[in-house]
């Protein structure tokens, strides 16, 4: 099967860029999956919104035409096949997936003192829950027989030098980056592009509480040499990029998206 011959994404007019597209992204509810939702459904895809976070996905999803609330585990294997058939209902077809859903450690400590259950719970999230949702998604592209593009969410801190305190975290984020190579390879056969975008540092609701410790903030921005951190919708900018045509020869990178932090 061969790919879709690339077009300048200037071609394009706002709204058609995904035109007849469909899209799920999972942890829809917040963050940088609602901008991501967003975006994907200001280019033109239908979508559907997926979270834990039944509320969440609803408020998203109510304030975007063309996009459906899906409540998700993605820790749970029923729970995604389930989502991905829930918009395959909607809309007739599959063609892309983001991996937003994501958790952080609620208490940094050196990395002896974190329990099973907390390590287990950030890996489940972040790296399993990652993979039951492409593979989900994998399944119903192999079977529509059309290709597919994904763009998991890893992060900069699955490759650079480990900060002290969230060692389960570093650990899922690095496992999403080798999935992400290793699910490519795989899945290039079926025309199935899969990237992963890396954020450095964003302003979200998991970022809220250290950013708004002064003291965590400046430690952020000085590793950041252009001394800012990021807006969700610098993620969902470059999350559009990866999904469209523009990209068509890209698969299994790794993208960083970090003002500069792993130069």
């Amino acid at each position: 099967m061969t790919g879709a011959a690339p077009k300048p994404l200037s071609d394009y007019r706002e709204n058609e860029m995904f035109a007849g597209q469909v899209g799920l992204v999972t942890g829809a509810g917040s963050g940088i999956g609602r901008a991501v939702a967003e975006a994907l459904v200001e280019k033109g895809m239908r979508v559907g919104c997926a979270d834990i976070d039944a509320a969440g996905a609803e408020e998203t999803a109510r304030k975007l035409d063309g996009a459906i609330a899906i409540t998700m585990d993605v820790r749970d294997q029923d729970s995604c096949e389930a989502a991905v058939e829930a918009a395959i209902t909607e809309f007739s077809r599959l063609d892309a997936l983001v991996t937003a859903a994501g958790v952080q450690v609620r208490e940094k400590k050196r990395a002896d003192e974190f329990d099973r259950d907390e390590f287990a719970r950030i890996i489940d999230v972040n790296l399993t829950g990652t993979y039951l949702s492409a593979r989900a998604a994998a399944r119903a592209m192999i079977a529509q027989e059309r290709g597919g593009r994904m763009v998991l969410i890893g992060s900069i801190g699955g490759q650079t030098t480990p900060m002290f305190g969230i060692a389960p975290y570093t650990a899922s984020k690095g496992g999403v980056t080798m999935l992400g190579r290793s699910l490519a390879y795989d899945w290039a056969q079926h025309d199935i592009r899969v990237n992963v975008l890396a954020p450095g540092v964003v302003r979200t609701p998991m970022t809220a509480a250290s950013f708004a410790d002064p003291e965590k903030y400046r430690a952020f921005l000085d590793h950041i040499p252009m001394g800012r951190v990021a807006e969700v919708g610098e993620m969902a900018s470059v999350a559009v990029f990866l999904l469209s045509d523009a990209a068509a020869y890209m698969t299994g990178a790794f993208v960083p998206v970090d003002g500069g932090w792993l130069t």
